[in-house]
């Protein structure tokens, strides 16, 4: 749908575009600044589009099913797996807000509150077959949010200082000072035993997890609530959600751990869990990453010896740097020990190559494009095969293949 009027004093214009994920994805401009923090167009565009469409949908009794449920309708709902740009020119614009990327404006919020209006408006009469299907979108948005509320509602309850106590699994550290305390997040109950007999049980935590945990990205938000695994992750976090300003916002104000370390298989099987995991923080756990709080664990692909020697390797170029150091590139004489798993080293191994703090290499998570990695994101673990596929056949010659 793409909106371009300037009858309404104020120049707008605003491509949108509903997709079958279940992010709200958008994106303000004022002339050509990006307007981070938002400001009285994007609440002119969020007001548009909800009267808009919540018009459009109790004319035509497409509602009549909530009102039977008793759910009532959100603005959320309406902006569940909306795609948007806000493009407007201000001639004087005032910029508010902690880095000036906020408008304030006030008159700019009912220009473009009735462009949305009438242009949408519009477009949902000329366009029926469309308008039901969007209508039915914020329908499954709505009920959605009734059961995710309360499935969070369960997770809140589940909190460790509400007295619901820990996840069974957890082995919890010593120390209370979040700054020194460390959760390695491990694949499999088979590492997670090993993790638990190397850690420094002073400040290490294991939280072992079972399998592939849910993909978040195609589930439904209640869904994400009612996975053991998510639920367990939060718990031993000490997260909840819901702040004094924001009841969907993740309240880290009691949060147990200061580094939160993803330690999976350092085969193709693990990078997978890995992304989901990061999947799942991105898109429910996200002030976790801007905190600087994610870090990726990196165990050692190869153990390699020749007599007395040994070394660890991290990847094939090291591998084939002991080779031609010890064995003038020659194999013979070399042994060279494959790392399928973590559950392959013993806890000493575990301990010296990934989890002392005086040997290991941990990779911290950033995101220094928030458009970007939500990009990446959807193309890789979402719905839509074709850009999954592109991305695989581009990027395919830098693969490592554990053939």
């Amino acid at each position: 749908i793409h909106i371009s009027t300037d009858k309404y004093a104020t120049p707008v214009e605003i491509a949108m575009l509903y997709n079958t994920s279940y992010n709200e994805n958008i994106h303000s401009y004022v002339n050509n600044i990006n307007t981070i923090e938002g400001g009285t167009h994007l609440a002119g565009f969020r007001r548009g589009l909800t009267r808009t469409l919540k018009k459009y949908a109790e004319e035509n009794k497409l509602l009549e099913k909530l009102e039977k449920n008793k759910i009532e309708i959100d603005g959320n709902d309406f902006r569940e797996g909306l795609t948007a740009v806000i493009s407007i020119k201000v001639a004087e614009p005032q910029f508010e807000g902690q880095t000036k990327t906020k408008l304030g404006n006030n008159e700019v919020m009912g220009s473009v509150d009735m462009a949305v209006s009438e242009a949408l408006g519009n477009y949902l009469e000329e366009h029926p077959k469309e308008a039901r299907t969007i209508v039915e979108k914020v329908i499954l948005a709505a009920t959605a949010r009734h059961a995710a509320r309360k499935a969070r509602d369960l997770v809140q309850r589940k909190s460790p200082l509400s007295g619901a106590g820990l996840p069974g699994k957890l082995a919890d550290c010593a120390e209370k000072d979040p700054a020194k305390c460390e959760l390695f997040l491990v694949e499999g109950d088979s590492a997670g035993g090993t993790a638990k007999q190397g850690r420094d049980r002073a400040t290490q935590a294991i939280l072992p997890l079972r399998g592939k945990i849910l993909n978040v990205e195609k589930a439904m938000p209640h869904k994400v609530f009612e996975s053991e695994e998510i639920r367990n992750i939060y718990t031993a976090l000490g997260v909840t959600i819901g702040t004094e300003e924001d009841s969907k916002a993740l309240n880290l104000s009691k949060l147990r751990y200061h580094k939160v370390i993803i330690m999976t298989d350092a085969d193709v099987d693990g990078s997978h869990i890995a992304t989901l995991i990061l999947t799942f923080f991105f898109r429910h756990m996200k002030d976790l990453i801007e905190n600087g709080y994610v870090y990726i664990a990196t165990p050692p692909l190869y153990l390699c010896r020749k007599g007395k020697i040994e070394e660890y390797c991290w990847d094939e170029k090291q591998r084939l740097a002991f080779v031609e150091k010890y064995g003038k590139g020659s194999e013979g004489g070399i042994h060279i020990q494959r790392y399928k798993g973590l559950g392959e080293m013993n806890a000493q191994q575990l301990k010296q190559t990934t989890m002392d703090p005086e040997n290991r290499t941990l990779r911290q998570v950033t995101i220094e494009n928030a458009a970007e990695a939500d990009h990446i994101f959807s193309m890789l673990m979402g719905d839509d095969v074709a850009p999954r596929r592109d991305f695989i056949e581009k990027n395919a010659t830098y693969a490592r293949i554990d053939a």
